[in-house]
């Protein structure tokens, strides 16, 4: 296994903070495998190479971001229009206004801006500063048996069930309280001389999750997150609060 602290400047200690976070399952959940064999479920859950079943750290990120992207909007703050590759990065000759600020400016990027996820989560020209681990599961898959549910397509314009489209997806036992055990790694920020609003914004934005994984509607996937208690300083929330440019 690679160390992420291995990789860093050895004279530089404590430049990336490991925490460990829980997710508890309040219902059934499914996290589908696609192209997975050996079930009898067109829609297989994700398991890991021990046949344990897992959430993907790509999944975490990825809503972690939206849901950061949500607050810091709501905060005023600009934020450049992900996923498109083009208008994630701000150049400086073409910039809107709003983004002609300091808290955009990295040292080492003189050409562009780059917005306060792209600073935590990267983009095109900035590497991202925070690895999710995947979240596995903490009981033996041995003790969980396979579940299956049965499904229909929809046709949502006809708002009738297609013909010949029943399928199966397996699921996780619902009511079980599992629970999916992952670290998140946070690197130093790369403007030491402000605020690392990091750690903050990624502990709100998990708590704005409150379901994973396929047919949240239906109401699979949903649960609450245990998570380490963190110190905020104060000089932080008045950072994030100097969202809109007066």
């Amino acid at each position: 296994m690679i160390k992420l602290q291995a990789l860093l400047d050895n004279n530089k200690p404590n430049q990336v903070e490991t925490f460990t976070i829980t997710a508890i399952i309040d219902s059934a959940l499914s996290v589908g495998a696609g192209g997975s064999s050996g079930s009898l479920a067109d829609k297989p859950i994700v398991r890991n190479s021990e046949r344990n079943l897992l959430i993907p750290g790509s999944q975490i990120k990825g809503r972690v971001r939206h849901e950061c992207e949500k607050l810091l909007r709501g905060l005023r703050w600009e934020i450049s229009e992900s996923p498109n590759a083009g208008r994630m990065v701000i150049r400086r000759d073409n910039a809107p206004a709003k983004f002609n600020r300091d808290e955009y400016k990295i040292n080492g990027y003189e050409q562009t801006y780059h917005c306060l996820i792209s600073q935590i989560f990267g983009d095109p020209v900035l590497p991202s500063r925070v690895i999710f681990d995947d979240l596995v599961c903490t009981e033996e898959s041995e003790n969980l048996p396979e579940i299956l549910r049965s499904g229909v397509t929809i046709n949502r314009r006809r708002r009738i069930a297609e013909e010949q489209k029943l399928y199966f997806l397996e699921t996780s036992p619902a009511n079980a309280k599992l629970r999916f055990q992952g670290e998140i790694h946070i690197q130093s920020g790369l403007t030491p001389k402000r605020p690392d609003y990091a750690k903050a914004l990624i502990w709100a934005g998990l708590r704005q999750i409150h379901a994973l994984g396929g047919s949240k509607s239906a109401g699979l996937g949903w649960l609450h997150w245990k998570l380490p208690n963190i110190d905020v300083d104060a000089e932080v929330w008045e950072f994030l609060a100097r969202g809109e440019i007066k």
